[in-house]
């Protein structure tokens, strides 16, 4: 997607309280610089966004000159995306699609062209791309206008069931327990209390750790050039570990940076060496703080394929190609509710950063994200659902709605 595309999508929509401030900015990009700058106060230097192959863009800090910050080493010996795409599905886009019986077909492309066009499912949702995998074999796919199958977008929260998926990747490695205390570097002085939480409650969100608020909000480190240890490491104990549930993306950030201090040298490149290029997840990228922290709650970049890739994973039970990828039982585990859970209002249930809707088959599960990225599993039928989209705040995308209608023209 170029840039006036970009500009039309991704910065339209988002939190109401800044896209005032947006509207009266725009942005240089640089591409022999690598960066994309923005002036917006005329006693400060530009706010700027510097790209590293394979790191995707860090946003520097306010008042930062950018010739003096060193940006991260880049991710090298990666695999050749178009090498990849030949291969085929799920590994690569050889062979991706199957034909489904004419009645079933003629249901489901009634149901995508809904989903696209708005108004059934949302009256104000502005759909980016729509796909539905049936036994393994992509059976339906459409995209708006400007985007594509090799089109990454933002995953928003979705990123939170990748990271789930990478401390079981780790676990199955034996690099770090779920269950053990997470060894987040800045609780490390003696006695203090957060030093006891775990790993597995970080993912569930029942970390007992003070949120401003529904959903963490973290605009400093999303938007102002913050770090993960200035944001997420800091805040205090308010609550016993396990003993609530608060949705908040700090938790995320700890479980990932628990995860990173764990992996130690090999922490940059183990996401990509470990899963993303095993699931020929080539096109997704994990952006991270302008220090290399990966900011694994929001800040990752993922194709509608590449998310039905993460998705089979689950579906298969952790196992690709014949390897198992994910320790036997991580699904099952990290997709049943344990201890405290959302408000009943809810009507879902959470796991191991997956929500468990209600209203599905049983046993489905889902990956949820800001703007309406989703992606539904369906175990009892074989059915993955991905929808990606740039719904403006306040509407949304009625997914459950949506997956329930694929899952009946699908049985």
């Amino acid at each position: 997607m170029n840039q006036a595309g970009i500009e039309a999508t991704d910065l339209q929509g988002g939190y109401p309280e800044l896209q005032p401030h947006i509207a009266g900015l725009s942005a240089a990009v640089s591409v022999p610089l690598r960066q994309a700058s923005v002036a917006f106060d005329a006693g400060l230097p530009p706010r700027v966004a510097r790209f590293t192959p394979g790191q995707g863009c860090a946003l520097l800090p306010v008042g930062a000159d950018a010739a003096k910050v060193m940006p991260p080493p880049e991710l090298i010996g990666g695999p050749d995306p178009l090498r990849t795409d030949v291969q085929p599905w799920p590994q690569g886009d050889l062979q991706a699609t199957a034909i489904l019986p004419v009645a079933q077909k003629k249901a489901l492309d009634a149901l995508m062209a809904e989903a696209v066009a708005g108004g059934r499912y949302g009256q104000a949702a502005r759909t980016s791309a729509v796909l539905v995998v049936k036994d393994g074999r992509i059976v339906s796919e459409r995209y708006a206008r400007g985007v594509g199958m090799h089109t990454p977008q933002r995953t928003w929260s979705v990123a939170k069931s990748l990271t789930s998926a990478l401390i079981g990747r780790a676990a199955a490695l034996n690099v770090i327990d779920p269950m053990a205390p997470a060894h987040v570097p800045e609780w490390g002085a003696a006695g203090d209390p957060r030093a006891a939480i775990t790993v597995d409650q970080l993912l569930r969100m029942q970390s007992g750790l003070f949120t401003n608020g529904p959903g963490n909000r973290t605009d400093a480190l999303y938007f102002g050039g913050s770090t993960v240890a200035e944001t997420a490491a800091v805040a205090p104990l308010e609550a016993a570990p396990g003993t609530r549930f608060a949705y908040a993306n700090n938790d995320t950030l700890l479980a990932a940076r628990a995860l990173m201090a764990d992996l130690g040298e090999a922490a940059p490149s183990f996401p990509y060496t470990h899963l993303l290029w095993p699931l020929g997840m080539t096109r997704t990228t994990i952006e991270g703080d302008w220090q290399g922290n990966p900011i694994l709650s929001s800040q990752v970049w993922m194709t509608a394929r590449d998310l039905a890739r993460l998705a089979l994973l689950h579906l298969n039970d952790g196992k690709w190609n014949g390897q198992q990828l994910l320790p036997e039982g991580w699904v099952k585990d990290a997709t049943t509710p344990v201890g405290p859970q959302p408000p009943a209002a809810r009507g879902e249930g959470y796991g191991r950063a997956i929500w468990l809707p209600n209203g599905l088959p049983q046993g489905s599960y889902a990956f949820y994200g800001n703007r309406g990225q989703y992606a539904v599993v369906v175990p009892s039928q074989k059915l993955v659902i991905v929808r990606r989209g740039f719904d403006p705040a306040g509407s949304g995308f009625d997914i459950t709605a949506f997956a329930k209608d694929v899952a009946a023209a699908l049985p």
